[in-house]
Formats: C-alpha cells, sequence, structure tokens
C-alpha cells in the first residue's frame, strides 16, 4: 500500500457531455426535413447528405442554456470561474444524415468551440457496436484525439453515443466518427461557436450566450454594458474571451 501523500494535476482540452430533452430532439428532426441547403462543400465528413437549417434562431433559447453550461464547466475545470465568462456565438448550425458506409474522419473545426449531438440511432447499430471485438471505439462510435500517444498519458477517448447525447468541445480538438455497415440511417446536429468576433464584421443578428438575441442597436447596447463589467483593462473594438 502507498503510504506518502500526492496530488494529481489534471489538464488538456475541456469536453462537456450532456443530455437534451426529447422535444428538442424532435424539433431539430423537423427542422432538419425542412431545410435544403446543402452544407456538404464545407465540411469533412463522407456523408450521405449534410444540410445548412433554414434558421438556427429557432434553437435560440436552446443554446443560450447550453453556452452557460459550457462556460460553467470551463470555469470549473479551469479552477477559475471567478473571471468573466466567455460570451459565445452560434456561427453555424447543420445536421448529418450518416448512412451504411459513412463516415468522418479525423477533422477540426474553425471557431472556438463545436459540438454533436446525436437525434437518432437506430437499433441496427447499437447491435452491430455491441458485436464488434476490436479496441477502437467500433461502429458509429465517436473519438477525441489530444496529443501523442503515450503510456503515461490518456490522448483519446472513444465511446459509443445514445439518442440525446450532446458533447461540446474547443474547435481545434481533433475528432472522428466510424463508419457503420447496417442499412440505416442516423442523424445528428452540429455547429460552429465563436467567442470572439470583429464589430464590423458582425451579422445583422447574432446570438448571445447572455440570453438575448441581437440587431445592431442591441449590439451596441451590449457592447457598452460589457465595457463597464471589464475593469482594468483597455477596450480595443473586440469581444474577446477577457479571462486571459
Amino acid at each position: 500500500m502507498i503510504q506518502q501523500q500526492y496530488q494529481i494535476h489534471h489538464w488538456g482540452p475541456c469536453v462537456v457531455k450532456t443530455i437534451i430533452p426529447r422535444e428538442t430532439i424532435n424539433l431539430f428532426l423537423e427542422e432538419g426535413e425542412l431545410s435544403k441547403e446543402d452544407a456538404s462543400p464545407g465540411l469533412a465528413g463522407v456523408l450521405d447528405k449534410q444540410v445548412h437549417f433554414r434558421d438556427k434562431r429557432k434553437f435560440d433559447d436552446f443554446f443560450i442554456n447550453i453556452f452557460a453550461l459550457y462556460g460553467h464547466a470551463l470555469g470549473k475545470w479551469k479552477k477559475n470561474q471567478e473571471s468573466l465568462p466567455p460570451t459565445y456565438y452560434l456561427e453555424k448550425l447543420w445536421i448529418n444524415y450518416q448512412k451504411a458506409n459513412d463516415f468522418n474522419p479525423p477533422h477540426s473545426h474553425g471557431g472556438t468551440l463545436s459540438f454533436v449531438i446525436f437525434l437518432k440511432i437506430p437499433e441496427e447499430i447499437k447491435n452491430e457496436n455491441k458485436k464488434f471485438s476490436g479496441k477502437s471505439a467500433g461502429p458509429g462510435g465517436l473519438t477525441f484525439l489530444y496529443g501523442d500517444s503515450n503510456d503515461h498519458c490518456i490522448s483519446y477517448h472513444s465511446m459509443f453515443p445514445e439518442e440525446g447525447d450532446m458533447f461540446i468541445f474547443p474547435a481545434w480538438l481533433k475528432h472522428w466518427v466510424y463508419p457503420f455497415k447496417s442499412d440505416v440511417t442516423r442523424i445528428s446536429v452540429s455547429g460552429n461557436v465563436l467567442d470572439k468576433i470583429e464589430l464590423n464584421k458582425l451579422k445583422k443578428k447574432i446570438m448571445v450566450n447572455k440570453g438575448t438575441v441581437l440587431d445592431e442597436k442591441g449590439f451596441k447596447d451590449h457592447e457598452k454594458s460589457l465595457k463597464k463589467s471589464i475593469t482594468g483593462k483597455k477596450w480595443d473594438g473586440r469581444l474577446d474571451n477577457h479571462e486571459k
């Protein structure tokens, strides 16, 4: 038995898992069916169908809560909960229809954060994964990779997601989705999130994690209030993560 006391220091990316409610899953599925703009040209996935949502504002309330959740989790992860939390903006939102032999190769995203929400996972894929005996996440699995592989560190996490699972993670974190052979379709949602935007590049309406959907006038009011909340720092015309 080890007698000497010791501490373990954790580090690395903050990956958060949560579960979304059924009514939100249904809204994503319904809006996905009504959306038509092809998202594939700008994405890494080798998938049957990837589509931008026609109006991501329909999910404002949902993402306001999710951004607040991640900001809280990040503060706990960094053990620095007294600093000003980041202000997050939903930049892109798309839905993925993955069929047999489709896959997402190892890739990262633009922006600050990204996420994936699993809306529909047919039983055939679950059964296929259960029969898999290899070391990887297996058919339909999800893997995150950070750093170099070494016996003295954990460089990856693999899992088989369930319906309703949502993973939020740094956009630069490498990840990939394994193919499956079952003749079914798995449906998921992904997106890119920013925490730093130049004021002159803002669109007329953007979403912030403080609970407001802003037009140009509303954004100027938010800018003024944010300036007042940042003490001892020179304002440079940007909305940054002021933790640093």
